[in-house]
């Protein structure tokens, strides 16, 4: 019988090999059940069977062995200099093509390269050398990509006859309007943005996508824009028109009045005289900074209820540039940016809403009681390096202002503390002024404060008086570099955590001068009067959170003895 078994064995056996792989029943006995190995060119990666992605291999030549499954190819940041017809021909089911940051020139892109590529959805041929467009991309595409290239010309079939397409950016090449056909988009209604800023336009095209969104024309040599240019734009949301050659004659009262849906309008870095009439009632950011704007009328602001944010920053609006009231219609009016100009006082009548007030480098020469009465709700406002004294700086002049949050006074000509400061300031700047002593009165109150910069002021310890730190409950950063001070002041806020004492005249630290402030993370001592020995063993006992103790740029290098349990991370340097 054993016989008989081991015979039955063998042919059975015999038979299973013969026909492996044709019984389901038994497929270990098969070919095995996995798919061979797909093609992946060399030191490329394959993590899926539709992607091949040979990005950053310094090739010179187009990989073979490209699966013709590949739907996402990347091959940028390579040396390819020209796309081999045959190669692409192959890959028709390609949806995604990376070429950017590469060599590629128009003598080695075929104009025959894209046809086969009927599925083809996002094109990136940006950083490469192309000096004209391609002639025929695919009609599949969505987004195509040919900035910082030199293209020079494109044609009707480049983007044209595209009905998915929705992205076109064509920045940072030289293209003129001559290089722009004016049926370069035709066929193509679902554009919504297109980019052609720092290019060599000297007028905004005709005959642009009426599907816009978000056009880009910064940084050109726009001088107008011609009549009907944006009229059938009517979707248009946000409209870039800086570092142009802009004038007043360049637009008209219809130039914009027909972008009903205009949201962002910027026409910074040009040279209009005049803020624009027409301008559409839904913009909520108008930006009209660097131009030549002598005087703002009233009336061609009037309409923008929705305005938000308003900047006028380095214009010539002077003493009589901004009537009283002209801006009051703007209701809605959150920011108003009027840094670098010349007015000699603050606007009067500003919206009530106004949460931003920012005015530095003006020549504002006095605060009077009621100057900021017209915007209780202000929440920053920004006087830095104007011309105010304190004489002239009314007592009752920030009295309404039970919103700030931040006040910057900096580079002023104030020689004390203003009065009346909101109880409610996070943030007070006073450095560059002419202060010579600080007494508790003004700083009374002001249980919120958080940072209080009184660097690059005359202050000597001396001039500051008894308990004027003593309601400053929540200071964290304060600083006092620059100043005339001896050694470290006394009674600091508990609460602090940064201390810049930097550029005074302190040659010993005692061991109680941080006593007070146990909390402290930082401390800045670099450029004294400090010796090797200037600073106590004990003056650091206490600080457990002490992180930094930088005392660069001293006479000798300085011990420090940090507490045992502090990190020891100090600054300590010579000069």
């Amino acid at each position: 019988f054993s016989l008989f078994k081991k015979i039955f064995i063998c042919i059975w056996l015999l038979w299973t090999l013969k026909h492996k792989g044709d019984d389901a029943s038994f497929p270990h006995l098969g070919e095995s059940s996995q798919p061979p190995p797909r093609a992946c060119p060399p030191r490329c990666s394959c993590p899926r069977p539709d992607t091949v992605d040979c990005d950053g291999l310094d090739l010179q030549v187009f990989p073979d062995n490209i699966t013709r499954a590949a739907q996402h190819l990347s091959l940028q940041n390579n040396q390819l200099q020209e796309l081999p017809y045959n190669e692409l021909s192959r890959l028709s089911g390609l949806r995604t093509l990376n070429l950017h940051n590469n060599l590629i020139s128009s003598e080695g892109l075929p104009d025959e390269a894209f046809e086969s590529l009927t599925q083809l959805q996002h094109i990136y041929v940006a950083h490469n050398k192309l000096s004209v467009a391609p002639q025929f991309l695919p009609r599949s595409l969505r987004v195509a990509d040919l900035a910082a290239n030199e293209v020079t010309e494109i044609f009707p079939l480049t983007f044209g006859e595209k009905p998915a397409l929705r992205s076109v950016y064509l920045h940072n090449n030289q293209l003129s309007n001559a290089g722009l056909p004016p049926d370069a988009f035709r066929g193509s209604e679902a554009v919504a943005t297109l980019s052609l800023s720092s290019n060599q336009l000297s007028y905004v095209p005709p005959s642009l996508p009426p599907s816009l969104e978000r056009l880009h024309l910064q940084n050109n040599l726009i001088s107008k824009v011609p009549r009907g240019a944006l009229s059938r734009q009517t979707h248009l949301r946000e409209l870039y028109l800086q570092h142009n050659q802009l004038t007043d004659s360049g637009l008209d009262a219809t130039t914009f009045s027909k972008l009903h849906r205009l949201e962002y309008l910027d026409l910074s870095h040009n040279q209009l005289a005049a803020v624009p009439a027409g301008l559409p009632r839904t913009l909520a950011v108008l930006h009209l900074g660097r131009n030549r704007i002598r005087w703002v009328e009233a009336a061609r602001l009037g309409g923008l209820r929705g305005l938000r944010y308003l900047l006028l920053q380095h214009n010539q609006l002077g003493a009589t540039g901004l009537p009283a009231g002209a801006l009051r219609p703007l209701r809605g009016l959150h920011t108003l940016h009027l840094y670098g100009n010349r007015l000699d006082r603050v606007p009067q009548a500003l919206p009530r809403r106004l949460r931003a007030l920012v005015l530095p480098h003006n020549r504002v020469a006095a605060l009077g009681a009621r100057d900021l009465a017209s915007t209780p709700r202000l929440a920053e406002l920004n006087l830095a390096y104007n011309c105010l004294a304190s004489a002239r700086v009314h007592l009752r002049a920030f009295r309404r202002l039970r919103a700030l949050r931040s006040l910057d006074l900096a580079g002023n000509q104030l020689t004390q503390l203003p009065s009346g400061l909101p109880a409610g300031l996070h943030t007070l700047r006073l450095e560059r002024n002419q202060l010579r002593v600080l007494e508790p009165e003004p700083l009374a109150g002001l249980h919120q404060l958080q940072e209080l910069s009184l660097a690059h002021n005359r202050l000597r310890v001396g001039g500051i008086g008894p308990g004027t730190w003593h309601e400053l409950q929540a200071l964290q950063v304060l600083d006092l570099s620059h100043n005339e001070l001896s050694f470290v002041p006394p009674d600091l806020p508990e609460a602090l955590e940064e201390l810049h004492l930097q550029g005074n005249r302190i040659g010993h630290v005692g061991p109680e001068a941080f006593l007070s402030t146990p909390r402290l993370r930082a401390l800045f001592l670099r450029a004294n009067r400090l010796h090797m020995t200037s600073i106590a063993p004990e003056a650091f006992l206490g600080l457990l959170h002490l992180r930094v103790v930088d005392t660069m740029g001293n006479p000798e290098p300085v011990l420090v003895h940090l507490p045992p349990t502090a990190p020891r991370q100090p600054r300590a340097a010579g000069p």
